[in-house]
């Protein structure tokens, strides 16, 4: 699950986002709008008939797993003196789902599902479930964007790696061809043999060149080189598997790199990316 943050009121609240829409919330961060005791704040929400009534019909839609009858009685012992009901054992004693407890300081805490997380944001205050659905869908808005760019990319990304396939070749801006001494060296890294094949430099000599200049080579490639860059590391990664050496790869991967780079140079889906 990705984790992102959504601030309300100056405070951040911890969201993990779900592809399947299993959306998680942290309770944690939520219940700091009422104080700082967290757990015991959540507690004291968990402690209510109406909390369980919820979570208890919530489990049963959901969990093919819940233990109905520890939650019956959990539900029967709620109101009665002393009796408190706190998420881990919610959790131990019913195998729910909807709430999850960790330990750590940094990610730990209490998480629940949307559904339920909603409700807790009403028992904090109806102001804080209003901000907090809003700042969710907001949230939700740009997370679809992102995956409608993604798309639009690999999409874009597949013409061009067709194209490749298709092109004649083309002129201009193309990797030189390594030279024999460059071909014998043995790079410590299996990165280097990639910027050898397209930069015909190391990352270290790159460094050498342009110590005026911070990041590193590939922080400068344009995006021609660096879908070329990608479809070698694919490559690079099959001819691992298929035993070649390393002198061999190198070799292999700047001669790819010569014909993909006269082929991707003017490519209209590679314009579109720019």
């Amino acid at each position: 699950m990705k984790k992102e943050k959504i601030e309300i009121k100056n405070k951040l609240i911890t969201v993990s986002l779900s592809k399947n829409e299993n959306d998680y919330f942290s309770l944690t961060d939520m219940a700091k709008f009422k104080g700082q005791d967290t757990g015991l704040i959540i507690s004291h929400w968990l402690t209510t008939k109406y909390t369980i009534q919820f979570m208890g019909i919530w489990e049963q839609m959901h969990n093919k797993n819940f233990n109905v009858t520890e939650f019956r009685n959990i539900k029967n012992e709620v109101g009665t003196n002393g009796f408190v009901v706190s998420s881990s054992m919610w959790i131990k004693r019913t195998n729910a789902i909807g709430v999850r407890s960790s330990a750590g300081r940094y990610g730990g805490g209490t998480f629940a599902h949307k559904d339920i997380a909603f409700e807790f944001a009403t028992w904090i205050s109806p102001e804080f479930k209003l901000y907090l659905i809003k700042e969710f869908q907001r949230l939700k808005i740009e997370e679809n964007k992102k995956l409608s760019l993604e798309w639009n990319l690999k999409r874009t990304l597949s013409k061009v790696n067709y194209k490749i396939h298709t092109d004649a070749i083309k002129e201009n801006i193309i990797p030189k061809v390594i030279s024999k001494k460059q071909a014998k060296i043995i790079y410590a890294s299996e990165a280097d043999i990639l910027n050898v094949a397209l930069f015909n430099r190391t990352a270290k000599e790159w460094r050498n060149e342009n110590s005026g200049k911070k990041g590193n080579i590939r922080d400068y490639a344009n995006i021609t080189q660096l879908v070329c860059l990608s479809n070698l590391e694919t490559l690079n990664a099959e001819f691992i598997r298929s035993g070649f050496e390393q002198q061999e790869r190198l070799k292999k991967l700047n001669e790819i790199a010569i014909i993909q780079m006269r082929s991707l140079v003017g490519n209209k889906s590679i314009k579109k990316l720019k």
